[in-house]
């Protein structure tokens, strides 16, 4: 049997071979990040006769740079230990002192595989990695849109001060095509009453007319808005109306790309009140196989939903709080199903209620509806079966904050 450890880096890793006794097979060597660096390791197999079924091979997972490799060598037959770095960077402390290079921790990889005192990172499948892909990109284009709202409000505020009282919503419809068009309150008062009238309508279909157009009409004339420099501000302000408009253009792509990856999972995550699509995508992509937790506190635990314990000789705190450990992304999205349960669905509302008369804070009692949620997929998920209510499915958890 061999023991091959890989060191994953950036540009290139290094390669440790044991043989079965423990010896090195043949010098340590450091192959490229490439095509040609899978091949040469694949020669150096040949020359040892190291075949899928005489090698173990293991890698930590270190950042994203261990997963070309990884899919090249599985492709080829070889199981692939993915391990925790926190182990063997421990393995490493009591063997190793003030040594850091590529092969010599290839070496301490290969030892941790030989002694078999391991613990795998799960590797998700195909369709959870490419979930777990979209959602996170889903997440960051959704959070990128956020910052454009952010500064394209910063800049308005500053254009036309008193234009927030004219709309519910910034940038509805009505409102962005407005601004593409009449950006600044000298724009708006050069446009005659009745042409105004018509963009309102027609962007609006309907809703606003000449009524409206006199109101901002009125609201433009007596603006403070900036005089200084309007052209630079107004030109930033237009660049970013675009640019949210794409981004959301962006997110609807994707929403239909996570729809048609959770209409092909046959997952009843929407079952789940609270729930939907999106939603369940990222819950799914998070957890990943579900057999890996052994009950549903240990998803909690993973979601970060956990309460965490401050305590130091004597002194406890009163006050307990989210851990936050685990996976932001699945505790976000638990937090907000949490936040649609609680105006949708009665027996989700009545606890949260429960909580407040406690005189829980919002966000306190919103995260109790959230632990409890992380109870119900994990029941759902492990059962694969459609949400029902049952009087004990779940474990109710405790509100502390």
């Amino acid at each position: 049997m061999f023991y091959v450890g890989i060191d994953i880096a950036k540009n290139g890793h290094g390669i440790g071979i044991l043989d079965d006794s423990g010896e090195l097979a043949g010098a340590p060597l450091r192959i490229p990040n490439s095509t040609d660096g899978v091949l040469s390791l694949l020669r150096r197999f040949d020359q040892l006769a190291i075949t899928p079924d005489n090698a173990v091979l293991g890698m930590e997972a270190t950042g994203h740079y261990w997963l070309a490799l990884y899919s090249q060598l599985v492709a080829r037959g070889f199981g692939v230990k993915v391990l925790n770095p926190i182990l063997t960077d421990a393995y490493r402390s009591m063997t190793v002192r003030k040594v850091k290079t590529d092969p010599v921790d290839a070496v301490v990889i290969a030892r941790v595989l030989r002694l078999g005192e391991y613990k795998e990172s799960p590797v998700a499948e195909e369709s959870t990695l490419a979930l777990r892909q979209l959602c996170r990109f889903r997440s960051y284009q959704v959070d990128l849109c956020s910052d454009l709202k952010r500064k394209s409000i910063a800049l308005l505020d500053q254009i036309f001060p008193e234009y927030a009282s004219l709309f519910s919503d910034l940038f509805g419809v009505t409102s962005r095509e407005l601004l593409l068009h009449c950006t600044t309150p000298e724009d708006l008062a050069a446009i005659s009453t009745r042409k105004l009238a018509a963009l309102l309508d027609k962007a609006s279909k309907g809703r606003f007319g000449l009524d409206k157009a006199r109101q901002i009409k009125d609201v433009a004339a007596s603006s403070l808005g900036i005089t200084v420099a309007a052209d630079a501000f107004v030109f930033q302000l237009r660049q970013m109306l675009e640019q949210i408009a794409f981004v959301e253009d962006r997110v609807d792509d994707l929403d239909r790309e996570i729809a048609a990856y959770m209409e092909r999972s046959g997952s009843f995550i929407t079952t789940i009140p609270g729930i939907g699509a999106v939603l369940g995508a990222v819950i799914l992509g998070e957890i990943g196989d579900i057999s890996r937790f052994p009950d549903g506190a240990r998803l909690v635990a993973y979601a970060g939903l956990d309460a965490s314990v401050s305590q130091s000789g004597e002194f406890e705190a009163s006050r307990m709080h989210m851990s936050k450990r685990g996976s932001p992304y699945l505790r976000r999205a638990l937090y907000l199903a949490a936040s649609v349960a609680v105006l949708h669905d009665p027996e989700q509302a009545a606890f949260y209620q429960r909580l407040k008369a406690r005189g829980k804070h919002h966000s306190v009692a919103v995260g109790a509806v959230a632990r409890k949620l992380c109870f119900i997929v994990f029941a759902v998920l492990s059962e694969n079966r459609p949400f029902e209510r049952r009087a004990t499915a779940t474990v109710e958890p405790s509100a502390s904050g």
